[in-house]
């Protein structure tokens, strides 16, 4: 119970406009060619993480191809957005 009083006292996270817009950061070149390579890293990785749940038989092979578009699909759109994410709530609490 104590936990639940801190949690909803807590101004943790609260959806204001400056924290749901894109801010006003221009990326260089190579800031984005570093954060595009770290994504990448990260993408390959994870695919090899779903490839293996495939071969050992956790997920089918056509779960681990939705989610692997769903994820090239994302790196697709911060690559479109300046590799600057979008920190957007998908649905609104209020």
């Amino acid at each position: 119970m104590f936990a639940f009083i801190t949690a909803i006292g807590s101004p943790v996270y609260s959806a204001t406009n400056a924290e749901t817009t894109k801010p006003d950061v221009q990326l260089t070149k190579e800031q984005k060619q570093e954060l595009s390579a770290l994504h990448k890293d990260i993408l390959t990785k994870k695919k090899e993480v779903i490839s293996k749940y495939v071969e050992y038989g956790v997920m089918s092979e056509e779960k681990g191809k939705k989610i692997t578009s769903r994820m090239e699909k994302r790196y697709q759109m911060m690559e479109q957005n300046g590799f600057i994410p979008r920190w957007e709530p998908k649905h609104s609490h209020q």
